[in-house]
Formats: structure tokens, sequence, C-alpha cells
């Protein structure tokens, strides 16, 4: 036969470290190859926002699917450095992954169908919509999942899970969607979309809670802004079950108090903690006369007040607030692989959707 009438014959991924390569099908990424086959390659955005999936490429050729200088250094780019979600092999390649995941969530990514069964308003701009799997989803709490609606959004978006799992996964997931100008994933879920056929695939993401380097001592710091709220919410809860004793301070950063929501679980939290739980909601906007008696201003001005440096931080919400706050925590003697940042980014700079 001639050659032009033969099927794409799959590309191999060898990996540094592992046995045997992995195989990538035509057009697919190396990252969603990798996952696919249960390989635990560090990721979180799988749209080329935030290089957690970079590797190095010691041998063959790839595509790259968006250009990565706008993420990789000149130094990375130098030495070789891809974005894995980015990145489709033409061959045979050959990468190194400088933190390849051995330990942490060993969970292998479904697709679910589901239906919407609740529909709640949170905020003038955030939604939460209960999805009702056909199968119980085992998943981290912290972790996110791919959600798509066939026929209408068939490009999937990624959300985190506002609530936890439990130890033999859930039936109904949740999820709170933020309203992005333009956003069709988002717009969407503001209509009425109550027994709307959905597609769930998840879990993914290495965002959750780390064991204390201190035995129960060691502080837990958890900054959230916007629907960054529910994958922190979610990892508390999930802590809570687990009846976690370490101390834990919330910085919660919002516009104004119409824009604070989940309070009544988050007191929940503070009531049943095993340890001390202090939760500072911090408003940027709130009217001066407004008589609001709380935190003012940015969050990040108010973290040297309720940050230690032997912290363990968690962070999710949008991406300025994410990298004010980090940069910040350096200054305060925090250890950079004690912090644990899951950015919130829309689509239209090709990145993870708050």
């Amino acid at each position: 036969m001639f050659g032009f009438f033969k099927s794409a014959q799959p590309k191999r991924v060898f990996i540094e470290g592992m046995d045997e390569p992995i195989e990538v099908a035509n057009k697919e990424t190396i990252l969603n190859a990798a996952l696919r086959q249960g390989v635990r390659f560090p990721h979180s955005c799988r749209v080329g926002g935030c290089a957690t999936c970079k590797c190095r490429l010691t041998d063959g050729k790839v595509k790259e699917l968006t250009e990565s200088a706008y993420i990789l250094s000149e130094q990375e780019l130098d030495q070789g450095y891809i974005l894995a979600c980015q990145s489709v092999p033409k061959g045979d390649v050959h990468i190194a992954v400088d933190y390849l995941n051995t330990s942490g969530p060993d969970i292998k990514p479904t697709q679910h169908s589901g239906v919407v069964v609740a529909q709640q308003a949170l905020t003038h701009d955030i939604m939460a919509l209960d999805i009702e799997l056909d199968a119980p989803l085992r998943y981290i709490a912290g972790q996110y999942a791919l959600l798509s609606v066939p026929g209408r959004i068939d490009e999937p978006r990624s959300y985190s899970f506002a609530s936890p799992a439990g130890q033999h996964g859930t039936p109904t997931v949740r999820f709170y969607i933020r309203q992005v100008p333009g956003g069709d994933m988002s717009t969407w879920a503001q209509g009425s979309v109550m027994n709307t056929q959905v597609q769930v695939e998840g879990p993914f993401g290495n965002f959750y809670l780390r064991e204390s380097q201190q035995a129960t001592s060691q502080p837990i710091l958890c900054i959230a802004g916007g629907s960054g709220l529910a994958p922190i919410k979610a990892l508390l809860e999930e802590a809570l079950s687990f009846k976690n004793p370490r101390p834990v301070t919330f910085l919660f950063g919002a516009r104004r108090q119409q824009d604070l929501y989940c309070l009544a679980e988050i007191e929940q939290l503070q009531q049943q903690w095993a340890g001390e739980f202090t939760f500072i909601p911090v408003l940027s906007e709130e009217p001066e006369a407004s008589g609001w008696k709380g935190a003012r201003g940015l969050v990040t001005e108010h973290l040297d007040r309720y940050c230690s440096p032997d912290s363990q931080a968690y962070l999710c919400g949008p991406p300025a607030m994410l990298d004010a706050a980090e940069a910040q925590l350096h200054q305060l003697g925090v250890s950079p692989d004690q912090i644990f940042s899951d950015k919130f980014l829309d689509k239209s700079n090709q990145q993870k959707i708050a």
C-alpha cells in the first residue's frame, strides 16, 4: 500500500528515570499522553499558562502549539525546556522532568457523563453547579476537572472541585464558576442549565494539602481570591474530616462585602477545627461609609501580621494577586518549597479559567 494511506503511528516519549516509554497518539500533547497512561507528570493549567509541566527536551523534535517564550525564561529556552502541555512530538523524543511526581495523588483521570442537578448564585458573578455523574469520581481536594457541554461547549474548561470527595469518591461534584466577560462556559453557567447534560474528566493537578514538616505544629496559611475559594475550602474541609490539628490562617481577598460568600461554611470550619483557625476577609474596594469593620486593602498588605517563616502556604486566585503574595512570602522567609499555588486564569490568555 502507498505510504499516504497508512494511519499515523504513535510516537514514543522516553522519560528519564522511567523504564518504559509512553505512546503519544497523532496530534496529542506529551502531557495528555502521560496523564492518560497514568504518569504522575507535574501539571496545573494544561493550557500553557503556568509552566508547571515544563520539561527538558534532550533528543528529538516537537511542534509547539503556543509560543513558550512567553512563559519560559531565556535561560530555560537555551537549556532546551519545553511545555509538555503545548508540545506534540514529531517523532520519538526523550525528555527529562525536574520534578516527576512520585508522591501525592495517584488517581488516574476518568471521563464521566453527568447532569446539572443544582444551581445556586453565590455572588453577582459566581455560580455554584452540582453535577450528578454516571459513577463516583475519586479525587483529592484541591485538584480540578475538565468540564464541557456536548454540542455547545466542546472545548473543555478547567474548574477546581469545590467540595471534598471522600475516600471512595462521590457521584455528585460541585464547581464554582465565575462570570468572565465573553466566556462561553461562564456565560452558559449564568443561564438556566438545570438538567443539562455535561462531560466531566478528572482529576488533574498537584494542588493538595501536604504533610507537615513539623508534625502537627506547622501553620497552614491559605490565601484565596474570587472563585479561588473553591479548592481552598475543599482542601480544608477534607482536612477537617481527618481532624487535622494544625493552626490555620485563611485570608480571603474580595472587592466588596457583596463579593464574600460561603461564610457559613467557613464559620463551621472554624467551630469544628481541632486547632486554632483564623479567618480574615480583606476588602479592597469597600466604600468607607459602609460600616465595614474588617480588614481593608490588599491581602498582601496583611501578610506580615499573619505569616510566620515556618508557614506552609496555599494560594489560589487571580495571577496578579498570587504573584504579589508569593513575592511577599519569600520576603517574609517562607521557604519556596512550602508555597503551593493554583492560578485561576481566563481563556483569553490561554490559561486556567476561574
